[in-house]
């Protein structure tokens, strides 16, 4: 089929910008076995063996897709005339390979994830969160529950607390502060969690660097001292990173208001991040998106995360991620597949009060696509 008449297709049924992300390849287009006939329920069906893209980029409002290569088998797309023009109300394809897709643009994001990679304080309005997200009650963080790993920050900033290498470690998806190191010139410091919030004590007193709106929160141990009225602390506290992370991902979604201390905010600036994840297995649930990580034995979805600067961005990297029953839904659309094997980079961004997102999916494939534009119904296979 003929490029320019694929590309109306497109813009037609999806209701999306078409353009080349490559200005001297262009937009490309090959098409195998193409069928076209009426259903009894008063749609059309349009049947496509196989349909090969290349050099693509689709813009829907603020988002940009931008497709390197796509290979789609078995595909078919019910269509129906409305007002007198032709609405896609859903596809579905056994199975896709895929190279070179980038999404991004900004990000909407509860303000406390928000303040965590951004030098100023931020307080997203309520309008900032699409109508199809999730409730707060269904968010669920299950591969969190077993995760491990280490998290590596280096502070350089004279003027402010400290210079430090900071090391935390999590082990069966917990946060040991007694476990936690805040190595620097001098005595080193410790870091802790109290029922004001997550701290360091330094040799010049304690400061906090997130302080909670409440307590007690899900998931925390807190600190407890000694013996009597003893001021030496014998226990720095826990974080359970699962149940702490939901609670404080609900919290974020009904209350605005600061977490980060300003000192904190300085810091972040001037930190640098690196770490690895080993994700455990189960479903994990946010804001319309869902899924089940699978293939912990094999070191799938191990997550690399790098920072130069963690207030102004940082990158998230699974060479191999693999995920079952992967849904999701914004507005009016709804996108599932059975699996989804692909490697993943995630980069976020802060530009000035905005943070932007940049994903980016080097090389996978998919099984079991549908897409529909009405109201989800359930999966009965």
């Amino acid at each position: 089929m003929a490029t320019p008449l694929a590309s109306s297709i497109l813009q037609l049924l999806l209701g999306v910008d078409l353009a080349a992300s490559d200005s001297i390849a262009g937009n490309r287009f090959a098409i195998e076995g193409l069928a076209w006939g009426p259903e009894k329920d008063g749609t059309a069906s349009l049947r496509i063996d196989q349909l090969e893209a290349a050099s693509l980029q689709l813009t829907s409002g603020e988002l940009t897709l931008e497709i390197g290569r796509v290979a789609v088998r078995g595909l078919v797309a019910q269509i129906r005339s409305e007002a007198g023009a032709p609405q896609l109300v859903g596809v579905e394809a056994r199975e896709a390979e895929f190279s070179g897709l980038k999404l991004h643009g900004p990000l909407r994001m509860p303000p406390r994830l928000h303040e965590a990679w951004s030098t100023a304080q931020v307080t997203a309005p309520a309008a900032a969160f699409p109508a199809t997200q999730a409730p707060a009650d269904a968010t669920s963080l299950a591969p969190l529950g077993t995760a491990h790993g280490t998290i590596r920050g280096k502070i350089t900033d004279a003027h402010l607390l400290f210079d430090a290498d900071v090391t935390v470690p999590l082990r069966g998806g917990q946060i040991d502060f007694n476990d936690a190191t805040v190595e620097h010139v001098g005595p080193d410091s410790r870091m802790g969690v109290s029922r004001l919030g997550i701290y360091v004590d330094a040799p010049d007193g304690r400061s906090y660097i997130y302080q909670f709106a409440s307590a007690p929160l899900a998931g925390v141990t807190f600190e407890r001292r000694g013996a009597l009225l003893s001021p030496w602390i014998s226990e720095r506290g826990k974080l359970q990173l699962q149940a702490f992370a939901e609670s404080m991902l609900r919290c974020g979604l009904r209350q605005g208001g600061s977490g980060l201390t300003e000192q904190a905010r300085l810091l972040l600036g001037r930190t640098s991040l690196s770490g690895d994840l080993q994700l455990g297995d189960g479903v994990f649930a946010l804001s319309g998106l869902q899924g089940r990580l699978e293939g912990r034995d094999a070191g799938r979805n191990r997550i690399g995360l790098h920072s130069e600067a963690v207030g102004r961005g940082v990158t998230a990297q699974i060479d191999s991620l693999s995920v079952r029953d992967a849904a999701g839904a914004a507005k009016n659309a709804h996108l599932r597949c059975d699996t989804l094997q692909a490697k993943l980079r995630l980069q976020l961004v802060s530009e000035g009060a905005e943070m932007r997102f940049v994903l980016d999916l080097g090389s996978g494939t998919a099984a079991g696509l549908r897409f529909d534009r009405s109201a989800p119904q359930p999966d009965k296979r």
